[in-house]
């Protein structure tokens, strides 16, 4: 395999964790923002039992994909900390965005971070 292959492979984990990192962000403030209000103030818990799941999902798929993503090495533990512990601040999520295309510009210039 190429190092443009390797490249283009550590790219393409980037991007789905960022993908992932969205989803799991936007689910959590779905459910935090409308299930949970919706369900204490007027007493509709349906959005709660199908958003629950559904960012549970999510949650688990992001730890996926963050695991998949670090293994391939070039993390340092503050930057797998700081990814970690984003999936359970709501707005989290969208800080790592800066994180990930930090490193996916390092890539593309051919640089490890």
């Amino acid at each position: 395999m190429t190092r443009d292959n390797y490249r283009d492979i550590e790219l393409a984990q980037l991007r789905r964790l960022e993908f992932a990192s969205l989803v799991e962000g936007t689910t959590l403030l779905f459910l935090l923002v409308i299930a949970v209000p919706l369900k204490h103030l007027y007493g509709w818990p349906t959005g709660v039992r199908f958003m629950g799941p559904v960012h549970g999902l999510a949650f688990f798929a992001y730890l996926w994909f963050t695991v998949q993503t670090v293994t391939g090495g070039g993390w340092r533990m503050c930057e797998i900390a700081r990814v970690v512990i984003c999936a359970f601040i709501p707005f989290g999520a969208f800080f790592n965005r800066t994180l990930l295309s930090r490193k996916m510009a390092s890539i593309r210039n051919g640089k490890k971070s």
